[in-house]
């Protein structure tokens, strides 16, 4: 499951619980590119209570909208990625790093209160 939602004008909030299909993956990148219009500065809190490796068409329709998603980059400043798996947390932060602009720092799954006080701190370090 991947649903997407806008809790604030300036946040989006999306959960990732298991296996993604294609069909999931295009619903959810068709909402968050619309959820992101008008975004400036913004934030995104990801929760992944389980993950599962998306199907292969899944990542197919990810690759094929990758244009439009790095057009999203600049639209966000701080994402909090919440799941019980440390690597994946690591991995969120690597990412982080690499990518300008976007500060992504990664919270056990039950840190729902340190996620959201990151995310209010005024600094995007």
């Amino acid at each position: 499951m991947l649903s997407i939602r806008k809790s604030a004008d300036h946040r989006v909030d999306i959960v990732l619980n298991g296996a993604v299909d294609a069909e999931m993956m295009r619903r959810g990148l068709d909402d968050l590119i619309a959820l992101s219009e008008g975004v400036s500065g913004g934030q995104m809190l990801y929760t992944i209570p389980e993950f599962a490796m998306p199907t292969l068409g899944a990542i197919g329709v990810e690759f094929a909208r990758l244009p439009e998603l790095i057009g999203l980059l600049g639209k966000y400043d701080k994402c909090a990625v919440l799941s019980d798996a440390a690597w994946l947390r690591k991995t969120a932060e690597v990412e982080g790093a690499l990518l300008p602009g976007l500060a992504i720092k990664g919270f056990a799954l039950d840190d729902l209160a340190g996620a959201e006080a990151w995310l209010a701190e005024g600094k995007t370090a």
